[in-house]
């Protein structure tokens, strides 16, 4: 940063506030996503981190001459990036675990595996996450007897990219048959499926069946979970993210989340959801929503499920897969039981999100809410439905017809587009990643990632949201192209819409007098740019209630 490197940066923002109580940024260009001041040269604001004024440099430098001066010369700044939809224990655990994300062969991961085992104990699980088997040539769920010949007494568990499939190892079945899990035989645990072939086990579980291997895995330590709450959060700011709405939460993750705020080591905003109808949400209920002192850190929502994920065909479908006849998907959780979560929610005032992918599990939930919520529909409860990936045409004009917000994630429709119509067919995808059309619907529509599932960088998302391509740029003019967005619908839906989605809307998302400080500075401008170039947007520095979290290395 020009004018004013970090370090001097940081000296002049930790001076006692006897010395100043002012801080004045300028900039070429400040995107402040407000709409009654779309632009600026300059900020200020004041010990506290709060914006005091925003306007053009000359003006606020003659109304606080006081100001210490931050100089980002040529920059451009913008709110900082909201990723409203994410896992930031999963990115962490994932960061500490055997990364098979993008191998596109199962002997491919079976090397990783083999390199990454060289480093554990002998009697240590071998844990990894990231495969999609829609990478591999043969396109099909692997099998226990692909990892044995490589680890014949190690047991091995593996997620799968969308978290909603595992895949495991005949001494990982052997150690959950030990733990009292019945693997083999005829029956279906409820909300999940143990794929078989005839009565036996081939090593694939998918959503509620996992839980059958995950109860023999060895607890990850207090130490490792500190360790892995670290990494992501230092992602998170090093991609540019100030805010995260962190999806299922437990009661233990939400003590952590405390212990970092009280620690002062939280660099970001986390609003934690809930996870389902569990301890989390009880204490919600008991004791009334979340709000750390700091500003940091709340629980204010509960995160529920009603089916699985496309990639693994655990989507509820009203229709059969187009490749899979006889398999409609999976309700990982029981519509009366969904029904009940929800009234608990609504009647303890805590903001319901709820997971839906396939066109039936969006139904199921848009059902649900219209009764849930009678006469309330048209009142400001931001309730969402997070991917809404895979919905009847006709639902779509459903959800701002209730209030809902859309919660979706651009990078999902990049990562899903080449098997995405093997699963559906062509005539599903008319509501398929369906952006363009929720917003003409009038529907409020709150981008994410949903990392550790995607990549944590949020340039990857506005550049999917605004061209629909792969970074190859992939199919030329981009999948079902009439569903993009522009760059500035895609900026605000990571600022200003996320903000709202999270009842953050008058403190964050927006650069104006009264809100944080949390901005990000830029090399480029994400509204001037070539869209082809926003995944390679540059950043110079991340914010966070007017002090820097991160600073790019070699920064002008």
């Amino acid at each position: 940063m020009r004018g004013a490197g970090l370090g001097l940066v940081l000296c002049l923002l930790t001076m006692p506030s006897s010395a100043t109580d002012l801080w004045l940024l300028t900039a070429e260009r400040i995107h402040t996503m407000d709409p009654d001041r779309p632009h600026a040269t300059a900020l200020v604001w004041g010990a506290d981190g709060t914006l005091v004024d925003v306007g053009e440099a000359d003006v606020l430098r003659a109304r606080h001459p006081e100001a210490l001066p931050v100089d980002a010369a040529d920059a451009v700044v913008v709110p900082g990036l909201i990723d409203a939809h994410a896992h930031l224990m999963g990115l962490g655990l994932a960061l500490l675990r055997s990364d098979l994300a993008g191998v596109r062969s199962k002997a491919g991961v079976v090397a990783r595996l083999q390199r990454d085992a060289q480093d554990l104990p002998d009697d240590a699980w071998l844990l990894g996450t990231g495969w999609d088997q829609n990478l591999w040539p043969e396109a099909d769920f692997p099998t226990a007897a692909d990892l044995d010949a490589a680890f014949p007494e190690r047991p091995v568990w593996l997620r799968r990219v969308d978290g909603h499939a595992g895949w495991a190892n005949s001494a990982a079945m052997r150690a959950a048959e030990a733990a009292g899990a019945v693997l083999t035989g005829d029956t279906q645990p409820d909300g999940g499926r143990i794929v078989r072939e005839g009565r036996v086990p081939t090593g694939v579980f998918v959503d509620e069946a996992m839980a059958l291997i995950e109860q023999a895995v060895p607890p990850t330590s207090a130490e490792d979970h500190d360790r892995a709450l670290t990494l992501a959060l230092e992602a998170a700011v090093r991609n540019g993210l100030t805010g995260v709405h962190d999806m299922g939460v437990s009661r233990e993750g939400l003590a952590l989340y405390r212990a970092f705020a009280d620690a002062g080591r939280l660099p970001l905003r986390v609003s934690a959801y809930a996870d389902g109808d569990a301890e989390a949400l009880d204490d919600l209920c008991t004791h009334g929503l979340y709000a750390h002192p700091g500003g940091r850190l709340g629980m204010r929502g509960v995160k529920l499920y009603i089916d699985g994920a496309l990639g693994s065909r655990g989507a509820a479908l009203l229709e059969d897969y187009s490749d899979d006849h006889g398999n409609t998907g999976l309700l990982v959780t029981d519509p009366v039981a969904f029904r009940a979560a929800v009234d608990k929610a609504a009647g303890c005032g805590v903001q319901v999100a709820s997971h839906a992918i396939g066109d039936r599990g969006n139904r199921l939930v848009l059902d649900t809410y219209t009764e849930a919520l009678g006469e309330r529909a048209g009142t400001d409860h931001r309730w969402r439905i997070e991917h809404a990936q895979i919905m009847a045409v006709e639902d779509i004009p459903r959800v701002p017809a209730l209030q809902v917000i859309a919660s979706m994630q651009p990078t999902h429709a990049t990562s899903d587009m080449p098997w995405a119509g093997d699963r559906v067919g062509p005539a599903r995808l008319a509501g398929a990643y369906a952006w363009r059309s929720f917003l003409d619907a009038g529907a409020r529509l709150a981008l994410g990632s949903d990392f550790p599932v995607e990549s944590v960088d949020p340039r990857l998302g506005l550049y999917a949201a605004a061209t629909r391509q792969d970074r190859e740029r992939r199919p030329p003019g981009g999948w079902l192209a009439e569903q993009r967005l522009s760059a500035a619908e895609a900026l605000h839906g990571f600022t200003a819409a996320a903000a709202h989605a999270g009842f953050g809307d008058t403190t964050v998302g927006r650069l104006r007098p009264g809100a944080r400080a949390d901005f990000l500075v830029l090399v480029d401008d994400p509204l001037a740019m070539p869209v082809e170039r926003l995944a390679d947007l540059r950043l110079r520095s991340t914010w966070v209630d007017g002090r820097p979290v991160y600073e790019a290395d070699g920064t002008p």
